[in-house]
């Protein structure tokens, strides 16, 4: 049974399955005790309590440091999409803009938990020398099931949702000739039918990143969609391509709409890299952008 279905009370319980045990936490939600108003409905307050049970290496102060906030949109349990903005030194007139996402896929725990390390980075360093908008947990329903799952919470796989040229027809076709109906890369019916990739979409449409860093794993490698020079390495993972599939995030942004996108593919999905390794990557990731994605036009031209 999900969480979102036995939470009724402003205070509630949360039975979580981690690693083959079982613990509870409690979650803050307001609005679960109104009458006639399901959990799906209601606003959660308390989202550090559960997400830190989930996340290697990331605990309750770690996740509230992040100073994460509700971006309006969520899930379709109702848990809030968070996001972090940090805006650039003020002494740059037109600095790059970088959308970060994290947990596309909800049993890649490390994905979320190696942007929440990135996010104290940013917060120790202060001044940045790009325009950040940071989504550590694109799809908190899938990281929140009893067992971490890749899909949402309907079902369907974020990454193969996104409105790719031709979707109506590659992305099904695919799904069942090439994947054999896999139920962990089921596209859906239509394309950004899931309010995870809605957000997602919306916000590539209303923020115009430069660049899209998405972090996956457990593959090891990095990828690259997009018109820039790819990156060699990033830390120990070197660039290797991992493919273009209907309804994918780097076919839809880096193929269709021309805005790079890096997939970072950790080696280990539950498993964190070291400190000093997360670091190197951070530090990689930032020279490359620095020295191959073309610096954006003038604001007037932008707009």
């Amino acid at each position: 049974m999900q969480w979102c279905e036995v939470i009724n009370k402003p205070i509630a319980a949360l039975q979580v399955a981690l690693f083959g045990f079982s613990m509870t936490v409690s979650l803050q939600v307001v609005g679960a005790d109104m009458p006639g108003r399901g959990m799906r409905h209601a606003q959660v307050t308390d989202w550090c309590t559960p997400l830190s049970v989930r996340l290697p290496k990331i605990s309750q102060n770690d996740c509230r440091n992040s100073a994460l906030v509700p971006t309006g949109a969520s899930s379709f349990n109702g848990f809030p999409i968070l996001e972090k903005n940090f805006a650039a030194d003020p002494q740059r007139k037109h600095p790059l803009k970088i959308l970060l996402l994290g947990g596309i896929h909800g049993d890649e725990q490390t994905a979320s938990a190696v942007v929440f390390k990135w996010l104290a980075m940013m917060h120790k360093t202060g001044t940045q020398e790009f325009q950040w908008k940071v989504a550590p947990i694109v799809n908190p329903d899938g990281l929140l099931a009893v067992r971490p799952k890749r899909v949402n919470a309907r079902g369907i796989d974020l990454n193969r949702n996104f409105p790719t040229p031709n979707w109506q027809q590659d992305a099904p076709r695919y799904w069942a000739k090439v994947t054999r109906s896999d139920p962990r890369r089921y596209p859906g019916k239509a394309p950004i039918s899931e309010p995870e990739s809605r957000w997602v979409y919306d916000t590539i449409e209303n923020y115009k990143p430069d660049v899209i860093i998405s972090v996956h794993a457990p593959f090891g490698v990095l990828d690259l969609d997009g018109p820039v020079t790819p990156p060699k390495r990033f830390g120990r993972l070197w660039y290797n391509r991992v493919g273009v599939y209907p309804g994918s995030l780097g076919n839809y942004s880096g193929l269709h709409k021309d805005i790079p996108v890096v997939t970072i593919e950790l080696p280990n999905a539950t498993q964190m890299p070291s400190d000093a390794e997360v670091l190197r990557i951070w530090q990689d990731m930032q020279g490359w952008i620095r020295r191959n994605v073309p610096a954006p036009p003038k604001l007037a031209q932008r707009n």
